[in-house]
């Protein structure tokens, strides 16, 4: 298993530094995060081999121009200097942060996950209403499958109406086309 870092993170970090106090080494810093980003928005969607050769061809230059900027104004920066913390972050960091642009699977951040995440915790004081553990096992499995058909662009509503529609009917040796990635259904 590979770390990967998250950019969000680095990029909040440097953000809230040039919104106090609108450094141009901050703006410079923010400039090629978001070219990073502006990648990552293009190849979104592509086959994994493409992503990494894009991100081979050009996320890699903005690395090594992001890590050079830092090397240089990091030592001019005095100690006390929030955007020196964080730069020392990033660069503490960095080889988790650039894990993602030798790997076609990984993200540059963990923004959707967190975001999947979310639903959890803001459903925690309702999970004390499933009555058993095995209430909450199903649950978790509906939460799961409900994530799953967001992730894959699916209404979870029109899915799970689809699938109790057929399931009776349904031959158990092909349960698995009607996995959320296997159904023809999306939120459009």
């Amino acid at each position: 298993m590979t770390e990967a870092g998250c950019w969000a993170h680095a990029r909040r970090k440097v953000h809230d530094v040039y919104i106090s106090t609108k450094s141009a080494t901050a703006e410079e810093a923010l400039k090629l995060i978001g070219e990073l980003y502006a990648i990552e928005h293009e190849i979104r969607g592509l086959p994994v081999s493409e992503r990494l050769a894009v991100r081979q061809m050009q996320s890699k230059l903005l690395l090594t121009s992001l890590y050079k900027l830092m090397q240089e104004k990091e030592h001019t920066l005095s100690k006390k200097c929030r955007l020196r913390d964080a730069f020392r972050y990033i660069r503490k960091h960095w080889v988790a942060l650039c894990n993602f642009s030798d790997d076609g699977l990984a993200e540059a951040d963990n923004n959707a996950a967190e975001r999947a995440r979310r639903a959890v915790c803001l459903g925690k004081k309702n999970f004390m209403f499933f009555g058993s553990d095995h209430g909450g096992e199903r649950g978790a499995l509906l939460y799961g499958l409900i994530g799953t058909c967001r992730l894959n662009g699916i209404d979870p509503e029109a899915y799970l109406r689809y699938i109790l529609s057929v399931l009776p009917e349904w031959p158990s040796n092909r349960v698995d086309e009607l996995l959320p990635w296997n159904v023809a259904l999306t939120n459009k």
